[in-house]
């Protein structure tokens, strides 16, 4: 644990920090059988049933960017959090936090892209709460949102569940979402402009779902922290290896040479429209062929596989042969991404 007596901006990045943070405020105190799985949706047994429910904060900075906005953001974010545990996402709360003096054209237009985000993933918001705050006390507008969803019979789908020879997948190019972010902040231009993927991804994982019902391992998000820092994720819950290929993770040039630019590796830029799914051998074709046909899954690659060699490590072969470890994001790469 980082030294300091007080919170850093770092231990908010979905990095090392933010899960030595977690570990040790708010498990330590507050632990039980679902928390303690760290899945982005707690799966929790009701009357009969399986219910996945998630909760999430969005204080993204600028409100407004290429490809979205906080209210999409917060939608699609809780919605992807939810079929992350292969559930049927249903109902939303929304609590907005307003700062005083934000123009209500503006909070206007968050609202629509909240109602046509929540009309495409299919969900409705059944409760929420509005607070004012004093100018100058927030920035603009923070977000909450929780979700639930019913989780089909049959399905176990977590972070722990990977296997030594399972086929790793992931939906589509890395990075779009926080080189987006980047660009609009600072009023960078890029050659080829750069947008943001957020998108609702719960219709995609019910056709690879549907494709092979029992062959699906994990499903996960990687967003704060990226695709490396997610992995990192995945093979310490499954106490697994997980090697990928440089050269077979799909990059987009804008974003490539935007990275270069500004001294980023793009496997740690956050995503929000992006699915790792990890499946059995035998299943990988399908869920692939599945992924494809979705237009939030047409560059889908496969990108790596589950082994038994160095149990929760993750190990990049660069597109020079060589091998060398992927670590948790450490610190703080991009502030207020989501």
């Amino acid at each position: 644990m980082d030294k300091s007596d007080s919170v850093l901006l770092a231990h908010g990045s979905g990095g090392k920090l933010s899960q030595e943070l977690v570990r040790r405020m708010f498990l330590a105190e507050l632990d039980n059988e679902a928390l303690g799985r760290m899945d982005d949706a707690a799966r929790l047994d009701v009357g009969g049933g399986r219910l996945a429910f998630t909760t999430d904060s969005y204080v993204v900075s600028p409100i407004f960017f290429p490809g979205g906005d906080i209210g999409k953001l917060a939608v699609c974010g809780t919605v992807n959090d939810l079929a992350t545990a292969g559930a049927v996402p249903k109902y939303l709360s929304l609590a907005m936090i307003i700062e005083e003096g934000l123009p209500l054209d503006d909070l206007s237009r968050v609202v629509r892209s909240i109602r046509e985000a929540a009309l495409e993933a299919g969900v409705i918001i059944v409760t929420g709460d509005t607070k004012v705050v004093n100018r100058g006390k927030a920035d603009r507008l923070f977000i909450n949102t929780a979700g639930i969803g019913v989780i089909p019979d049959g399905r176990d789908i977590s972070g722990a569940n990977a296997r030594p020879g399972d086929v790793i997948m992931l939906s589509g190019s890395v990075g779009d979402h926080g080189m987006a972010i980047m660009a609009q902040r600072e009023g960078f231009s890029f050659q080829v402009p750069a947008a943001s993927d957020c998108a609702p991804l719960n219709g995609m994982v019910e056709a690879v779902l549907a494709a092979v019902p029992d062959g699906v391992r994990v499903l996960r998000d990687p967003t704060r922290g990226g695709l490396a820092t997610t992995l990192n994720e995945i093979a310490a819950q499954s106490a697994a290896g997980i090697t990928i290929d440089e050269s077979s993770v799909p990059v987009r040039d804008s974003v490539r040479g935007a990275c270069e630019l500004l001294g980023f590796d793009p496997l740690y830029v956050a995503n929000e429209g992006k699915m790792i799914v990890i499946t059995a051998p035998s299943a990988a074709p399908a869920a692939l062929a599945a992924m494809r046909s979705s237009p939030y899954g047409a560059d889908a690659a496969v990108i790596g596989e589950v082994t038994a060699e160095r149990p929760g490590k993750v190990v990049l072969r660069t597109s020079l042969g060589a091998r060398r470890v992927l670590d948790m994001l450490s610190g703080e790469l991009l502030p207020r991404i989501c």
